[in-house]
This record gives C-alpha cells, sequence and structure tokens, in this order.
C-alpha cells in the first residue's frame, strides 16, 4: 500500500478518534456553521455535530480513491497520479483542521473563524493550481468541459491558464485577511472568477483552433 494512502486513512481514523475522545465533554447541541462575519449561526445535535465531518471525509477519500480506477483515461490519470494523491491527502487535512476548529469553538475557546480557515484555504487553492497544471485530459479532474475534452492542445492551455488562476486566487484569499469582515470574498470571488473565466477561455481556444 502506498505511503499516501495509508496517510489518508490514518487522517480518517484520526478524525473518529478525535470523536470519540471529545464526545463527552461537547454539549448537546453543538455549532456547526459560521456566517461570512465570522459568527455562529448553525447547530447539530452532539453525534452528528462530531461524527459528520470524519464521515463526509471517508466518503471522499474512497469516491477520489475509485476514480483513477474507472476512468475511461486511466492511463492519463497515472502520469499525474502522485499529484492526485497528495490532493487527496491534503482535502483531508483540510477538512480534519476545520474540524478541529469546530471542536475548540465548542470546547469555549473563541476565535474569528474567516481568519483561522484564510491560511487553510489559500494553501488548499495553490496546490489546487499545482494539480491543475499538471492534470492531463481525463473526465473526472480538472477543468472539464466540451471544449477541453475535444481537444488535447485547448485543455493543455486551459489547465496552464487555470493553474496559474488558482495560485493567484491562493495569494488574494490570504490578503483577506487585512479586510476584516470582507475576508470571505477574497476567498470566494477569485475563484468563481477562476471558474468563469477558464471556461470562457476554453471556449474562444477551442473556436481559434477550429
Amino acid at each position: 500500500m502506498k505511503k499516501t494512502t495509508l496517510a489518508i486513512f490514518f487522517i480518517i481514523l484520526l478524525s473518529f478518534t478525535v470523536g470519540i475522545y471529545f464526545y463527552p465533554r461537547m454539549p448537546e447541541m453543538v455549532v456547526s456553521h459560521w456566517n461570512g462575519k465570522g459568527e455562529a449561526d448553525g447547530y447539530m445535535t452532539k453525534f452528528w455535530g462530531l461524527f459528520l465531518m470524519p464521515i463526509i471525509s471517508m466518503v471522499m477519500a474512497l469516491l477520489f480513491l475509485t476514480i483513477p480506477k474507472i476512468d475511461p483515461l486511466k492511463e492519463n490519470v497515472k502520469k499525474f497520479r502522485k499529484y492526485f494523491d497528495m490532493f487527496i491527502v491534503l482535502i483531508l487535512l483540510f477538512f480534519f483542521y476545520l474540524y478541529l476548529l469546530t471542536i475548540f469553538w465548542n470546547l469555549g475557546i473563541k476565535f474569528n473563524f474567516i481568519f483561522a480557515i484564510v491560511p487553510s484555504f489559500a494553501v488548499l487553492f495553490y496546490y489546487i493550481g499545482v494539480l491543475t497544471e499538471h492534470s492531463e485530459r481525463n473526465w473526472f479532474i480538472g477543468i472539464r468541459n466540451p471544449w477541453t475534452m475535444s481537444s488535447e492542445t485547448v485543455w493543455k492551455k486551459t489547465h496552464k491558464l487555470g493553474g496559474q488562476l488558482f495560485k493567484l486566487s491562493a495569494v488574494i484569499s490570504l490578503a483577506g485577511m487585512f479586510f476584516g469582515k470582507y475576508a470571505i470574498y477574497f476567498i470566494i470571488v477569485p475563484v468563481i472568477f477562476t471558474a468563469l473565466y477558464t471556461n470562457f477561455y476554453s471556449y474562444f481556444e477551442y473556436k481559434k483552433e477550429k
């Protein structure tokens, strides 16, 4: 078994272990959601508040590990598999970090939730940029639309640009820490722009090629 696969299962096991350990110390209703200002505005029962995130992480991990086996272009996935495996580890660490923040808050340790998650989003966005730049044409990972899937050239151009934009989004999201209650917009807006722009870009590149 690969080291990354072991790391994936270790993170999931650790998440459930943490939930079991802190279960007796949690209130019957736990805070589970924060608004854009970092204020708590949603609650769950203790069980789901502690175990929903580990369950989601487990399902996501199984899904991600299945993708390389069922993709019709699995040979292409093999070419960047090491980057994809690291992405799985990183996304699970991202969820585990959010999970710990939720537990700390419900233990009475108060902090600005938005500021606490900004650096983790920056790291995630930057690595998505790395993965995007290295991805080869496939059906599950990357910027997949009729134009990138129809042309190897358009795929490569779009993913090179998309990788750069995701890395830029990481930098912009960090800058949001200096803008108080507007920090959440520095996370959301660049990613939405990247998604929209790369799709329009791929369309026009395809039309140009044809």
